[in-house]
């Protein structure tokens, strides 16, 4: 194999000839497979080679990043260690060749500065190539260099900035923004350069903190950016764009300066361009804006509470801009086509997005900028201003003083209900949207209205229209119902006899059953919306509704049924997809309804809905295998332990789900079900709890297994405790040293996914650590059992101090631990002594009880409660 061999099979790669395309693969594969390195380097030479075709060339190009880099996580990770394993000779020849190629190449975008961006991203994070940003900082900083190498150079450098974390380029800041500067400055000659220069400075702008908290650094680098958003190159000018609305939302603290000279002119005359790329950036800056001043709102919220200053202040820049932003985003709403495409994202509907957010974002001051234009368009003759009215005023029902819009809302609602016969579908579409809105932020507007009949007739007649009208139906219905149970509720949470619904429950029960049977119910995701709606209205269903909803549980078992005849019919991967997505749909119905069904009507549906269920389990799909696993857990929540008849014929479902690891929806749903059963079953669950147990621990053993399975899995040790009581002390100490050792984890705090992570072990500890206190505690605080958990009391309360004095906890942590101080105190308050009154304790209880949720709020008074009881103070 040499260069010539190469040459000829690279050119056949792209072949017409299907045969020959093919052979040109294999023999590509086999060369890998019987010689890797020889065949990087050839590939290497063939890219540097100047003298070869330029289909030659890039298909090197290609093949040869092909072996670097995959889009799949695992399979990157794979490819990057194999690079990293090639003799060191052999990976120093491949980078030469590619850094020699750079500027030498006849198309766009570079090949070479591709392939020098995954090596990059295997040796950099190992501590190799240490000379790489220098090397290619020079070529862009040479006066030497042509032009197609500083355009290719600065593609490398965006490549890198890509792909690689930020901390392992904050080092080495200072040299790639002087780099990117220059090929950003406003004399450079090549839009080329220019616009990879943008682009590479959009890929770094998250590790340039440094250089944004020095004024004059700060000042440079916005200079550019701003004179690009000015380029008469279409492409530079998006790009800049695109890095003020970055910039905006990592470096909102310090654009006050450049607010009103510079980045306001430019973003609203952005908003109005002809070039809707150009117009997209400039809607999104001003959405980034609202972001980051509605989290800046909480922040000071949360400060005010909590007795401190916060880290940031708002400069209420939207608010500021308000007047003159409103007729912009109104006027681009009037800017459609009844056929644009609905996934193609586009100004008018970012504009819509945009204007929801600065409704949250403004609250009341918005309204006088937004009502004169709906008064005025609403009924105008032109589809595209009704349909642009109707948008407006469902973006500022949210964010605004419900009690401001409250009569406005009811005005409008009769025209909005005709707006539903509108002529144009588009209309129809945003009308049934702004319903739901209303009816999900103004509830109080609609409900009780004299025209509650005539809204509802009209939502159920436009189930019958398009499927994107029909789905923005079955959101307003599911909005309005919510919104009914919720007005018809008393203080105790309990089920209302009756409710404004009910004269029209059957009616609507029964049109969203036959839109789930629309032939396009596919289109638009219509049954899903469909049955998501059922599911809502049955869940929100007065005591008087329970006829129609025992009907639809027999409805449901019906279908079910019914699907198990179709299934050896299917033949298409799209159909068995379609159908598996139907029994998903089915059965999370199913679920809804078994949560009404009366004790008894248990018997007469039970048999037949473990039958069904059973059945599902049986089949292939992991989603439907998920759906069946909760619906059986809300079956035990009915029965209770009644339930343990179906046990025998449960378990060896249970237990394959509980050891499916490679499916972990499956095996999560599984564990769930562990813990229904356990608190279902109570001490009936002791048979098979050694066969669980053992299950349980072979998750927690494997490495493979999904990290959010395992504080599941450590939360039911809880469950079981408490259902099984005493007879848990068999499992007692491995449960004690998993804890433990779950308890004491490390992250890395970089990473937000893991920070959730750790407070979730955390969280599903101190529930296990809860439920085997009260499991073991029985009848007294000095049994047996309950005193083999005292040698591991200070391991308990280790861990509640590290939640205590870790600033990033969870409120669903705090809350758990909150509650295992008071389980400790009450427990075990002789031994405790003076081991629970210690700042981080008391930190932590005076957190809870200023927390937003109730049940925090009153476990962590309880918890203090009992701890002043224990000091003996009145």
């Amino acid at each position: 194999m040499d260069d010539s061999h190469v040459i000829a099979i690279l050119e056949k790669t792209i072949s017409p000839d299907q045969n020959e395309l093919q052979a040109a693969q294999r023999f590509l594969e086999q060369a890998a497979q019987q010689n890797l390195p020889l065949l990087l380097k050839l590939l290497s030479d063939v890219l540097r080679n100047v003298n070869c075709s330029n289909v030659a060339r890039m298909q090197a190009g290609l093949q040869l990043k092909n072996f670097l880099y995959a889009k799949e996580e695992s399979i990157r990770q794979d490819f990057q260690r194999r690079w990293l394993q090639l003799p060191d000779d052999v990976r120093v020849y491949v980078k030469r060749n590619c850094l020699e190629t750079l500027g030498t190449e006849a198309t766009r975008p570079s090949q070479a500065a591709q392939c020098i961006g995954y090596c990059a991203c295997a040796e950099l994070p190992a501590g190799l190539w240490p000379d790489l940003i220098v090397t290619l900082c020079h070529n862009v900083l040479n006066e030497a260099s042509t032009e197609t190498q500083r355009e290719a150079t600065l593609e490398a450098i965006g490549y890198i900035c890509q792909d690689l974390e930020p901390e392992l380029l904050v080092a080495q800041h200072n040299e790639i923004i002087t780099a990117i500067v220059r090929g950003m400055n406003k004399d450079e000659r090549s839009e080329h350069v220019r616009l990879a220069a943008t682009q590479a400075l959009l890929n770094s702008l998250e590790f340039l903190r440094a250089n944004f908290e020095k004024e004059n650094e700060r000042h440079v680098i916005m200079q550019v950016v701003c004179e690009a958003t000015q380029s008469t190159n279409l492409q530079v000018r998006v790009a800049a764009m695109q890095n003020l609305v970055k910039i905006m939302s990592l470096y909102y603290q310090f654009m006050e300066q450049y607010m009103a000279q510079a980045l306001f002119p430019i973003t609203l005359e952005a908003m109005k361009s002809n070039e809707d790329t150009v117009a997209l950036q400039g809607v999104e800056f001003w959405s980034n804006v609202c972001d980051e001043e509605m989290d800046l709102a909480i922040e000071m919220q949360d400060a005010m509470e909590q007795a401190r200053t916060p880290r940031s202040f708002s400069k209420f820049y939207a608010r500021g801009a308000l007047q003159y932003l409103v007729p912009v985003l109104l006027q681009r709403l009037t800017q459609q086509d009844e056929n644009d495409d609905e996934d193609e994202w586009n100004p008018c509907k970012a504009s819509g997005v945009c204007l929801m957010l600065l409704s949250n974002c403004c609250e009341n001051t918005i309204v006088q900028h937004v009502m004169p234009f709906i008064s005025e368009h609403i009924a105008s003759t032109d589809w595209r201003f009704r349909d642009a009215a109707v948008m407006a005023f469902g973006a500022i029902v949210e964010g605004p003083d419900p009690e401001a819009l409250k009569q406005v809302a009811a005005q409008a609602m009769p025209l909005l209900i005709s707006l539903l016969n509108d002529s144009s579908v588009v209309v129809r579409d945003t009308t049934a949207w702004a319903i739901s809105r209303v009816c999900e932020h103004l509830s109080d507007a609609i409900i009780g209205q004299p025209w509650m009949q005539q809204l509802i007739e009209a939502l159920l007649a436009s189930l019958d229209g398009e499927p994107r009208v029909a789905t923005n139906i079955c959101w307003a219905l599911g909005s309005l119902t919510e919104a009914a149970y919720d007005a018809a509720q008393t203080e105790y949470d309990e089920e209302p006899p009756t409710y404004c619904l009910s004269p029209f429950f059957p009616q609507i029960v029964g049109k969203l059953l036959a839109t789930t049977n629309r032939s396009d119910g596919n289109v638009n995701n219509l049954r899903s919306a469909a049955y998501e709606a059922l599911m809502g209205l049955i869940k929100s269903s007065g005591k008087d509704c329970y006829p129609v909803v025992r009907q639809t549980t027999v409805e449901v078992l019906h279908r079910l049924h019914r699907t198990f005849a179709l299934e050896s019919a299917l033949q298409s991967a799209n159909e068995k997809m379609m159908f598996h997505d139907m029994q998903s749909l089915l059965c999370a119905t199913l679920q809804s309804v078994l949560r009404k069904v009366t004790p008894e009507d248990v018997p007469v549906i039970a048999d037949q809905s473990m039958e069904v269920l059973l059945q599902m389990l049986g089949g292939s799909s992991r989603a439907v295998q998920e759906d069946a696993l909760m619906a059986i857990a809300s079956l035990t929540e009915v029965m209770q332990d009644q339930f343990a008849k179906y046990m025998d014929v449960l378990r060896p479902f249970l237990y394959q789900a509980l050891e499916n690891h490679s499916e972990y929806q499956v095996c999560t749903a599984a564990v769930g079900l562990v813990g229904d059963l356990a608190r279902s079953l109570g001490p009936k669950l002791g048979p098979f709890c050694d066969d669980i147990m053992i299950r349980l621990g072979q998750i927690l053993g494997d490495e493979s297994v999904n990290k959010e399975v395992k504080p599941q899995v450590l939360s039911v040790f809880g469950d079981i405790a408490l259902g099984i009581g005493p007879s848990f002390t068999k499992y007692l100490e491995p449960v004690l040293q998993t804890l433990k050792q779950a308890s004491e984890a490390q992250v890395d705090k970089s990473d937000l996914d893991l920070v959730d992570y750790l407070n979730d072990l955390w969280s599903s500890c101190l529930e296990a650590y809860t439920g085997l206190i009260q499991g073991l505690k029985g009848e007294s605080n000095n049994s047996a059992e309950l005193q083999m958990l005292q040698p591991h009391l200070e391991a308990m309360l280790a861990l509640v101090c590290t939640v205590a004095n870790d600033p990033d906890h969870s409120e669903s942590a705090v809350g758990a631990a909150a509650g295992l101080i008071g389980d400790l105190v009450t427990t075990f308050s002789p031994i405790l002594g003076s081991l629970v009154d210690n700042k981080s304790v008391n930190d932590l209880l005076t957190e809870a009880k200023k927390s937003k949720h109730s049940k925090t709020k009153a476990v962590a008074q309880w918890a203090a409660k009992e701890i002043k009881k224990l000091k003996g103070a009145p």
